[in-house]
């Protein structure tokens, strides 16, 4: 009579709106503080993030790293989604290795 309600929260965060071609160090670190201060300031650490790149044509280790790396360091569920693009799998193979 008194099922269980859960309601996951879920944030999802279209990463080509940080651009389509995504390089360097200052670019990322410039994109994850805007989207703390503003996409992620109201999320809890337990809701799952979702981090779309459809649309990335690009993507490199230095953006990722300063964008992708805080994002999973400071919440429990990050899900990465359409990450079927060659540089974009590319760059998160690499990130996944130096992350290890």
């Amino acid at each position: 009579m008194f099922g269980n309600t859960f309601s996951l929260k879920i944030m999802l965060i279209q990463v080509k709106k940080f651009g389509d071609i995504l390089v360097s160090r200052p670019s990322g670190k410039e994109a994850f503080l805007a989207a703390k201060s503003s996409l992620l300031r109201d999320v809890d650490v337990s809701e799952l993030i979702d981090l779309d790149f459809d649309g990335v044509r690009v993507l490199t280790p230095s953006w990722a790293d300063e964008f992708i790396t805080p994002i999973k360091n400071e919440f429990r569920n990050v899900q990465l989604l359409n990450v079927t693009n060659a540089s974009v799998k590319a760059t998160l193979a690499t990130l996944a290795e130096f992350s290890e």
